[in-house]
């Protein structure tokens, strides 16, 4: 407390001191006191008052500033906090998208595959299917010139040398033609 606090506060106690100690009037609750005195501290402590109670006031409007501030500060931070809590959610709904649209990519890049292999399989089935059908055609070629490589030998044709008359007289053996894919 300041000197001019402390001396309102002494003065009204030396009032209510004063009234305390008294000395009563006979035969009644009232009490006699010096009148002079006690209007000199009366009015000492009320010229003092209006520089207390300005500063009390000044007290109580520096309080609600401060209070208003410190609401002002809170509401700027619960802003901020529901604004970063808002970019989270999005944020978070960003990547949900994200990720939905990957294994939207990853699963249409796993169906093209898959339907790239189903044709990739069907296309070597069909030139294996072609392959197999020439390469029949070249066994049976190839079985029917075996065929007619084969030669009989008689008994009467066989002279000094064997086999000499069949290499002399024998037409010389087919051969295979792979344009044509025959025997010539």
């Amino acid at each position: 407390m300041s000197v001019n606090e402390r001396d309102v506060e002494t003065l009204l106690e030396r009032v209510r001191s004063q009234v305390e100690s008294a000395r009563p009037m006979p035969l009644s609750a009232s009490v006699l006191v010096n009148r002079e005195e006690l209007l000199e501290y009366l009015e000492e402590a009320i010229a003092r008052l209006p520089e207390e109670l300005r500063r009390a006031r000044w007290l109580l409007k520096e309080r609600e500033e401060f209070l208003a501030k410190a609401r002002r500060e809170a509401d700027e931070i619960v802003d901020a906090a529901r604004a970063r809590a808002e970019r989270l959610v999005q944020r978070t709904e960003i990547v949900r998208q994200a990720e939905s649209t990957a294994r939207r990519i990853v699963d249409e890049a796993e169906a093209q595959a898959r339907s790239l292999q189903h044709e990739s399989e069907d296309y070597v089935d069909r030139k294996l299917a072609q392959f197999e059908v020439i390469l029949d055609r070249v066994l049976q070629e190839i079985s029917r010139g075996r065929e007619r490589l084969q030669v009989v030998i008689e008994p009467e044709q066989l002279d000094d040398e064997p086999g000499a008359a069949f290499f002399e007289d024998a037409p010389p053996p087919p051969v295979f033609d792979q344009d044509q894919g025959s025997l010539e």
